[in-house]
Formats: structure tokens, C-alpha cells, sequence
């Protein structure tokens, strides 16, 4: 015979629905950092116009690419389904 204890409190259908509508908009929110990104190179090697972005913290190409790269890694997280439990 087997018991299972489940302690969550909220109704995991809930949860997993909200887990997997936020990861479902951080994937274009990822694709659009990697275009500022590469638009911010292509500025500094002056293969476009300007930048929008002149001064400041997001004025740097590697802000954008490294937040692409951690909306990326959340949107794979949030993502994933856990294991079905349907014995």
C-alpha cells in the first residue's frame, strides 16, 4: 500500500498554467534582447545608426546579451512540466 502526503496549498494546475503562460512571453522578450543586442554591436562597429540607448548601463551590448541569455534560461525552467503522477 502506498501513501502520499501532498502539502501544497494551492491547486498545482493553477501554478503550472501561470509557470508556463509567464515562460511563453519571456521567450520573445529574449529574441528582442538578442536584436538590441546585435544592434548595439553592429552600432559600435558603425554598421548601422546610432544606437537608441547613448549613455548609461544599457548602452553596452553585453547588458542586453546577457539578459537575453537569462530570460532564455528562465523561460526553459518555468517551462518544464513536472512528472505526471497518475498511478
Amino acid at each position: 500500500m502506498q501513501v502520499r502526503i501532498r502539502l501544497s496549498s494551492t491547486p498545482p494546475l493553477r501554478s503550472q498554467s501561470v509557470a508556463l503562460a509567464v515562460a511563453s512571453l519571456l521567450t520573445p522578450c529574449a529574441l528582442l534582447a538578442f536584436t538590441l543586442s546585435f544592434w548595439s554591436i553592429a552600432a559600435d562597429l558603425r554598421w548601422t545608426t546610432a544606437f537608441f540607448v547613448s549613455t548609461g548601463f544599457f548602452s553596452h551590448w553585453q547588458v542586453w546579451l546577457g539578459g537575453a541569455a537569462v530570460l532564455l534560461v528562465l523561460a526553459r525552467v518555468l517551462g518544464q512540466q513536472p512528472p505526471n503522477d497518475s498511478e
